[in-house]
Formats: C-alpha cells, structure tokens, sequence
C-alpha cells in the first residue's frame, strides 16, 4: 500500500511540475523570490511565490509590480485599495528596515502591475509526523 501511494505521489507532482512547466512556457505563470522582511509573517525572505501574470488583482491579494521609480526591481506587496488609475500597494510589516511601498511612492499604475501571487511553492509547508506503528500495545479485553 505504501509503494502505491508513494507511487501516485512521484505521478501527480510530475504531471503537477508538467503543467507548471507549461504555464511558465506560455508566459502565464511567473516564479519569484521574497527578499526582504516587508511582507512578515505572511511571506519570509527565500519563500518562492507562482505569481499569474495579466491577472487584475482585488483588494486585499498579494501582488507583484515594478517599482514606479526602479522599473527593473520587481516588488512584492499587499492591493490595498485602487487609487485614480492604479493600485495602492501596501506592506504587511510597516517596520521593515528597508521597508518602500505606496506610502512612499504612491499609487502604482495599473502597466506596472505584474500579476498576483496564487501560491508560495518553496519552501514546502511542513508535515506531521505520524508513526504507522503502534507505540502502546493494545488494551486486551476478555
């Protein structure tokens, strides 16, 4: 029973980083890194996050954007609210050393708006142990 269970876990991440590969391929589906403390607890410096490019987002999602005034560092923070003709994109920890989002910058235009984050791939959340042993024998009843 092991083996087969073990068996159809290798298929579906296989057929799982098939799909992916092909999503990826097609432009749709985009892997980026967390860096900084800005988005603590919710992401950690070295968490990877899927993002769907070409996606609008809605208040209160997780998002990728270019930095208004840096167009080639990307930025990872929370849709807030709209503003005019984009997004005010906020910081989950206002304490981040380093910490830059609309209240520095202001509302992002909707172009610099990459996509939205729909899942943190690594690092894998973590399992319960569960021994498949018994660790007390069984009461015995007569």
């Amino acid at each position: 029973m092991r083996t087969r269970t073990a068996r159809h876990l290798v298929i579906w991440c296989l057929a799982g980083a098939a799909a992916l590969a092909l999503a990826t391929a097609c432009g749709r589906l985009r892997a980026v890194e967390v860096t900084g403390d800005s988005m603590l607890p919710a992401l950690k410096p070295g968490d990877w996050l899927l993002v769907r490019t070409g996606v609008r987002p809605e208040v209160g999602d997780i998002v990728v954007a270019r930095h208004p005034d840096q167009r080639d560092l990307l930025i990872v923070k929370r849709a807030d609210h709209r503003a005019g003709d984009g997004w005010w994109l906020e910081s989950d920890n206002q304490r981040a050393r380093g910490r830059r989002d609309s209240w520095d910058f202001g509302a992002v235009p909707d172009a610099l708006i990459l996509g939205r984050a729909i899942a943190r791939y690594w690092p894998p959340p973590p399992t319960t142990f569960r021994p498949t042993f018994r660790t007390k024998k069984p009461a015995r009843s007569n």
